[in-house]
C-alpha cells in the first residue's frame, strides 16, 4: 500500500490518466450536483423561501430551523461523495487499470480482458449502491453516535474502507477473473482489500485529494492485486 501509492501519484502526469481524471471528474461534479439540489429540495420542500426570499413577505423560518438543514445538507452531501465517485470511476476504471499494467506490468496488460461497458456500467452500479446501502442500513448507529461528536465519523471512515476495498479490488481482478476464480479471490485478499479501503478512506477524507481518490485508488489497487498474484 505505502509502496503503491508514490508509483500511482507518480504516474497522474499520464496522458491517459488524465483524460480519465478530467471525465470522472466532470461526470462526479454532475451527478453531485444533482444530488445536491435534491437534497436540498427534500429539506426545504416546495417552500420557494428554502431557496432564497422572493420579497419581503417570504418567511424562511427560524435561524435554529435554517441552520440544521444547512448542517444537514452539508453532511449528507459529504456522505454521498464517494458513493458518486467510486460509482463513477467503476465505469472508466478499465481505463485506469490498462494505464498502470501497461507501464508496470506489461505480461498482464496483454492478457488482461477489456469489460464491455455494460459490464463496466454495472459495475459503477454496484459499487455506488453498495455504499448507498451500507452507509443508510448504518444510519440508526449514525444517529446515535451523534452524541459522541466524532463516532458517526469514525464509522463512517469503517464503513467506506470496507466497501471501497471490495469495490476497488474488483474493478481491477474483473479484467482478468471471471466467475468461482473472481469469487475465490475475493475471499481470500479480503485482508489487503481492507488495508486498501483504508488507505481510499483516508484519501477521501482529504479536501481537494478527494476528487483524486478514485483515480488513486484503482491505481493503487492494481499495483497491489499484481503485488499478490505474481
Amino acid at each position: 500500500m505505502f509502496a503503491a501509492l508514490p508509483l500511482a501519484i507518480a504516474q497522474l502526469g499520464d496522458p491517459r490518466i488524465r483524460r480519465v481524471l478530467v471525465k470522472s471528474l466532470l461526470v462526479t461534479l454532475a451527478l453531485f450536483l444533482l444530488a445536491g439540489a435534491l437534497l436540498g429540495w427534500l429539506l426545504v420542500g416546495s417552500n420557494p423561501c428554502g431557496i432564497g426570499p422572493l420579497d419581503y413577505r417570504c418567511e424562511i423560518g427560524t435561524g435554529a430551523g435554517t441552520a440544521a438543514a444547512l448542517v444537514l445538507g452539508v453532511l449528507g452531501l459529504w456522505f454521498l461523495f464517494p458513493a458518486i465517485a467510486i460509482g463513477v470511476i467503476g465505469v472508466f476504471a478499465d481505463e485506469v487499470v490498462e494505464a498502470v499494467e501497461t507501464r508496470h506490468f506489461p505480461a498482464a496488460a496483454a492478457s488482461g480482458r477489456n469489460p464491455s461497458m455494460v459490464r463496466s456500467i454495472g459495475l459503477g452500479l454496484r459499487s455506488a449502491g453498495r455504499l448507498l446501502l451500507w452507509n443508510l442500513l448504518a444510519l440508526p448507529f449514525y444517529l446515535l453516535l451523534m452524541v459522541t461528536g466524532i463516532g458517526p465519523f469514525i464509522l463512517f471512515f469503517v464503513i467506506n474502507a470496507v466497501a471501497l476495498g471490495r469495490d476497488l479490488g474488483e474493478m481491477v481482478a474483473a479484467r482478468h477473473l471471471d466467475g468461482e476464480a473472481l469469487r475465490r479471490w475475493l475471499t481470500h485478499s479480503r485482508g489487503k482489500r481492507l488495508l486498501l479501503g483504508l488507505g481510499a478512506a483516508f484519501l477521501f477524507a482529504i479536501p481537494f485529494v478527494n476528487l483524486l481518490a478514485p483515480v488513486l485508488g484503482a491505481a493503487i489497487a492494481t499495483h497491489l492485486y499484481h503485488a499478490e498474484t505474481r
